[in-house]
């Protein structure tokens, strides 16, 4: 990572087994990450590889998503999948949560 950053937001991730995932990077000043979003960490590992960590942006805090230690050079590949996953649970969620608030609604009118 740059010198000055925490980590990298997760802007897309390909479908494709072998696809990018297209990141921004977060400065230390960056608020708390939105809902569903997710955010990657990483770091040289003690004896070979990478430190990877994901953290997943809630309603009102962030969880640890998921750590792979020692990863491979070639990780993003590795981590891909979860990423994949967890971002498509996270747009399954919000839609079935706005069509819940939707009926919500109409029950009350």
């Amino acid at each position: 990572m740059p010198a000055g950053v925490r980590g990298a937001l997760v802007q897309r991730v390909c479908a494709l087994p072998d696809g990018p995932l297209d990141v921004t990077w977060l400065s230390p000043e960056t608020p708390r990450l939105p809902l569903g979003r997710i955010r990657l960490q990483w770091e040289s590992a003690s004896l070979a590889g990478w430190d990877v960590t994901a953290h997943l942006g809630l309603a009102t805090t962030e969880v640890h998503l998921a750590s792979w230690p020692a990863a491979p050079d070639d990780w993003p590949r590795l981590v891909r999948p979860t990423i994949h996953e967890v971002t498509g649970l996270s747009t399954a969620l919000a839609i079935a949560t706005a069509a819940l608030d939707l009926a919500n609604k109409l029950a009350q009118s």
